[in-house]
């Protein structure tokens, strides 16, 4: 019975309290003393139940995006390496004259596309037309100047053939001479034998003369027959003498020698032989042959006999000769000077050496540059690359050929390009810096050092989704996949990478914008 008289008043009361905050103007109807048929639950415990809904669906909805979102992120975190210090990097290529002269056209502006071929600039050509001209007929004068040291050879070589003859002659004639004297000395000895018999029979007849046994007439005869002998003597020793003299011997020979008895090296000083060997060694010498005058006569000609064929010999000899071949460098130049002339022509066409895009264009018709100056530079499409500044803390997981995503500010989210890590610069941006920092002096605060890691890029294709030198670029490198490529797994590289041979589409010469 109390508890029933306690829930009346909590009623009345609660009917009270909302008849108190009811706005005006609203009719109130209570009936007093009667249990109302149903309990009409107030305004703030909905609201609150409501509040205690929302709350509930905004905590599921918060868990259920944690664990979209969240779990992927740390998942991603966990796996990756990644660090927002890197850009996009690429090979400049800058474009300079080979020769110097004045700028005639320029067929390229900032921002244009052009192919490796294509004509950047030129430069004026009729200079260089002049010098080809002069270098052609420098040719032409080398061919002649060929010509003529071949026909002077030539006459060379008739007078080296007429001269080894002469020689051949000289020791032949010297020979003849040496028989002669040999010959002479025989027709002395013949002579003094009968000049002995007729001295005999004369002394014999002397002594038989005015006997009975030797009449006068017999006499004079033996005389006349000594005299004869006697004179004879005499005419063959003047002969030998005479031929003696001819070879260059003293008249009289020595004790002990006979007057047939000839030096054996008697051709290394009869003079006609000096002579004719002395105009041999001559024509040799202008056919480029040097013999010494210590070598024989004999020697020399026995030297052209070991070569084979005399006529084949100094046909070689006229080719080998020092004019000709003279002759044949002068040729040569004249040629190499022509070729670096052409050359030269074909350099005032300033042409690019790779594909990509022009920038930093400097120069305009009319100015005029020299050999190196800086023209233009040419920004490769294709072989760029990214640099990222890891910290050093995080250099201990990162290998090469590890994959990467990468991720650009230019792009957004909507477009991720993959890589692999090529390489570690050896050296950290400190130590490369113009001005190292210098840690032994002074005060010492630690600071974390970052190294360049080169990422190169798979599948790309400037055409669709070009990258910008320079540009931004966050990268995600993915430790938990395996490594893969050339040098996968180390820190550095075994060797050298092939050479990237890119074929790039030909084009028309002309600019492409």
């Amino acid at each position: 019975m109390p508890a029933e008289m306690t829930e009346k008043q909590a009623v009345k009361r609660e009917e009270a309290r909302r008849i108190e905050t009811r706005p005006p103007g609203e009719e109130v109807s209570v009936e007093h003393g009667t249990k109302p048929s149903q309990t009409i639950p107030s305004p703030d415990r909905q609201s609150a139940r409501r509040r205690r809904l929302m709350l509930g669906v905004l905590g599921a909805l918060v868990l259920a995006a944690a664990g979209v979102f969240g779990i992927p992120w740390i998942r991603l975190a966990l796996n990756t390496v990644s660090t927002d210090d890197a850009y996009v990097n690429g090979h400049a290529t800058f474009v300079a004259p080979r020769v110097a002269g004045q700028i005639l056209r320029v067929l390229v502006d900032d921002n244009y596309r052009v192919h490796k071929g294509d004509i950047l600039a030129q430069i004026d050509k009729e200079p260089f037309e002049i010098a080809v001209s002069q270098k052609k007929a420098a040719v032409d004068t080398a061919n002649a100047d060929l010509q003529a040291a071949v026909a002077s050879t030539r006459g060379i070589e008739a007078e080296g053939r007429s001269r080894r003859w002469k020689l051949q002659n000289a020791e032949e004639e010297l020979e003849n001479q040496v028989a002669l004297l040999h010959d002479r000395v025989a027709a002395l000895d013949k002579a003094k034998a009968t000049l002995t018999l007729a001295q005999a029979d004369f002394d014999r007849a002397k002594q038989l003369l005015g006997t009975p046994a030797e009449s006068r007439q017999v006499y004079d005869r033996y005389q006349e027959a000594f005299s004869t002998a006697s004179a004879q003597v005499t005419q063959a020793l003047a002969a030998v003498r005479q031929v003696r003299a001819s070879l260059g011997l003293p008249i009289e020979p020595d004790r002990d020698e006979d007057l047939g008895q000839v030096p054996p090296n008697l051709d290394q000083t009869f003079s006609s032989v000096l002579e004719a060997q002395a105009d041999l060694i001559e024509s040799a010498a202008q056919l480029g042959v040097n013999h010494s005058y210590d070598q024989s006569p004999k020697q020399m000609l026995d030297d052209f006999e070991k070569e084979g064929d005399v006529d084949r010999v100094f046909a070689k000899l006229t080719e080998e000769a020092p004019a000709v071949k003279q002759a044949e460098a002068k040729i040569e130049v004249a040629k190499r000077e022509l070729a670096e002339a052409e050359l030269n022509l074909r350099y005032c066409d300033i042409v690019a050496e790779i594909d990509g895009v022009v920038t930093r264009r400097n120069i305009n018709p009319g100015d005029y540059v020299q050999i190196g100056q800086n023209l233009m530079a040419i920004r490769s499409l294709t072989d760029i690359w990214v640099d990222a500044n890891s910290k050093e803390t995080e250099l201990r997981d990162l290998r090469i050929g590890q994959p990467v995503h990468l991720y650009l500010d230019m792009y957004g989210g909507r477009q991720v390009f993959k890589g692999r890590i090529s390489g570690f610069t050896m050296g950290t941006g400190s130590t490369l810096a113009l001005l190292p920092a210098e840690n032994a002096t002074g005060n010492f605060v630690k600071v974390v050092q970052r190294l360049p890691v080169r990422i190169d890029l798979e599948g790309y294709h400037p055409d669709k989704n070009p990258l910008f030198i320079g540009t931004s670029v966050v990268p995600y490198v993915y430790i938990d996949k395996p490594p893969t490529g050339p040098d996968a797994g180390k820190f550095l590289q075994t060797r050298a990478p092939d050479a990237q041979t890119t074929a790039s589409p030909q084009s028309p010469p002309g600019p492409h914008k």
